[in-house]
């Protein structure tokens, strides 16, 4: 057997079904033969970003792997790399190498080397014998702990050699282990936690991971503390729930600041606790618990009153029953759900206005107003792309389910959003999946709406065309008057269309909710669908930077 069959092997022992890739490398017909769809992209970066999708929305335990040439191959994969990387995806990367008396060799490009800062790890096959054991640490490492993407490189003249067969008969899938804290900090900070006056929970992406959403719910309802998520953790906690807060990203709604604000102690559970612009940041004077699985997270950007390792649903599980022994629910807490209803309520009466404008440029809010009157956040999977997609949708659309919305940005590089929803819908065909995208973002990655319409996978990308790079309004005032510098154009129904999907321009706010029903009834006969709004220059966000 050849190590590349050997490797396709393993994939398929590991339960791999899809392959998401761009050639040239042999591993895409050797998966084939062993029976696992290879999805090819336009744009490797794109690639990347499906098997980022489907990770996520299967939290790891289906594998998930890209594949590239060597060169520039894997050079366009990179930005791909760097936000799996930042979000904490587990994914297995697969580039070819130069054979090996080259690899070294100036001006060669080397994986090992250049994606050794945006991965878990990087290990090289240098001989056919090593493949079982490289392939197991990589698959290991990936999900064990923090999860995170891992490469394997595979140098051209590596791929031929011969690998005993015994050797992958014998080969078995990866299992993986998890702990929880140190019994005593649990017992101190629960403590803390029931005894706090307005405590709040910070819930971030690992609550997803450990698929923990229901005992976060119980501990939630036990201690009446109200929860926010993480951007990278939206849906961890659901959002219609009387105790939920909404997220903390670059916008965050009314009842996140307010609560935050006036919060005593707060309690992060399976979150980094980040400084980043995407990421709220915890104003000074909290008691800060915090629960992660890597230790590189405690004390790195706050100093934690009572740092916990261990992973998310292990812990909360040890925080339900120490606030169960130290005497249940606290006194006092009857009213905190119907007061964060009042603050809500308020908010939301602020931003009404906005959300049912009937201006001509459609206002985005608008769009999204409408599109949440349309779908039911069960049945969907939402995600945004960079910019002010994001920044709009993010506080106001309501995700329920865990994984009901993708939630990403630490590396916020544009046009990441469509990849991700291709490899959502790749591993929950039954949702309707949904990508908003800006007419820039568009512009970086549009061509790979193509491979949805090619693969027979049906999602449903929002274009909101606003003919500019409103966001950058404050940024480029000179170059623009000059220059024109924020402008930009295309007709990205035509576009769509002429990829071979369904497509609809809408023009007028009245005409929204028409053409959201149209596009899914579309998604639902197996197109891929795009819809384009023509929208106004809208530059008001909730909150937004209130939190940095």
């Amino acid at each position: 057997m050849k190590v590349i069959d050997a490797i396709a092997r393993i994939l398929k022992i590991e339960g791999a079904e899809f392959l998401s890739a761009y050639p040239t490398t042999p591993l895409i017909e050797a998966a084939a033969k062993a029976d696992i769809r290879p999805v090819l992209c336009r744009q490797e970066r794109v690639g990347v970003g499906i098997a980022d999708g489907y990770a996520r929305v299967t939290n790891g335990k289906k594998l998930a792997v890209f594949c590239m040439q060597y060169g520039p191959g894997a050079e366009n994969a990179f930005p791909g790399v760097a936000t799996a990387y930042s979000d904490s995806t587990p994914m297995l990367l697969l580039p070819l190498g130069h054979q090996r008396d080259r690899a070294q060799v100036f001006p060669l490009f080397s994986s090992a080397r250049t994606f050794a800062s945006v991965t878990k790890s990087v290990e090289t096959i240098t001989v056919g014998s090593q493949v079982a054991d490289v392939m197991r640490r990589a698959i290991s490492l990936m999900r064990m702990g923090r999860p995170g993407p891992t490469m394997v490189e595979i140098p051209a003249d590596v791929v031929s050699e011969e690998v005993p067969e015994a050797l992958i008969d014998a080969y078995r899938p990866v299992k993986v282990t998890a702990a929880g804290a140190n019994a005593r900090d649990v017992e101190a900070a629960a403590r803390v936690l029931r005894e706090a006056r307005r405590p709040v929970i910070h819930a971030g992406q690992g609550v997803l991971y450990s698929e923990a959403s229901d005992d976060l719910i119980e501990l939630a309802e036990l201690l009446q503390a109200p929860v926010m998520a993480t951007l990278e953790g939206k849906s961890a906690f659901p959002e219609d729930h009387p105790l939920a807060l909404g997220t903390g990203g670059p916008a965050v709604t009314g009842h996140t600041l307010h609560y935050l604000r006036e919060a005593d102690v707060v309690f992060g559970i399976g979150c980094s606790f980040t400084r980043h612009g995407m990421a709220a940041s915890i104003p000074a004077g909290k008691t800060l618990i915090h629960a992660t699985n890597d230790e590189r997270d405690l004390n790195k950007s706050y100093a934690a009153d009572y740092p916990l390792l261990g992973d998310a649903r292990l812990v909360l599980r040890q925080f339900i029953e120490a606030v169960k022994s130290q005497g249940g629910r606290p006194v006092g807490r009857e009213r905190v759900s119907a007061d964060l209803e009042r603050v809500r309520a308020a908010w939301l009466a602020e931003w009404a206005p906005v959300l049912g404008s009937a201006e001509v440029p459609i206002n985005p809010y608008r769009v999204i107003a409408e599109f949440m009157r349309a779908v039911d956040p069960r049945d969907a999977i939402v995600t945004h792309d960079s910019g002010s997609p994001r920044d709009q949708l993010l506080p106001f659309y309501r995700a329920v389910p865990p994984r009901s919305y993708l939630g990403w940005g630490k590396s916020h590089a544009l046009g990441t959003g469509l990849g991700l929803i291709i490899g959502a819908k790749l591993a929950a065909p039954d949702k309707f999946c949904v990508n908003f995208m800006g007419d820039a973002a568009f512009g970086m990655t549009g061509l790979d709406f193509e491979t949805a319409v090619r693969c027979g996978i049906p999602i449903l990308t929002v274009v909101l065309n606003n003919s500019s790079m409103a966001i950058e309004i404050p940024h480029l005032v000179v170059s623009h008057d000059k220059y024109g510098t924020r402008d930009i154009g295309g007709r990205y129904a035509d576009l769509g269309r002429a990829m071979g999907g369904w497509s609809e321009r809408v023009e007028r706010p009245e005409d929204i909710a028409g053409a959201f029903a149209r596009a899914r009834q579309a998604t639902e006969g197996g197109q891929a669908a795009l819809l384009e709004f023509i929208t106004s220059q809208e530059t008001r966000f909730s909150h937004r930077g209130a939190l940095r």
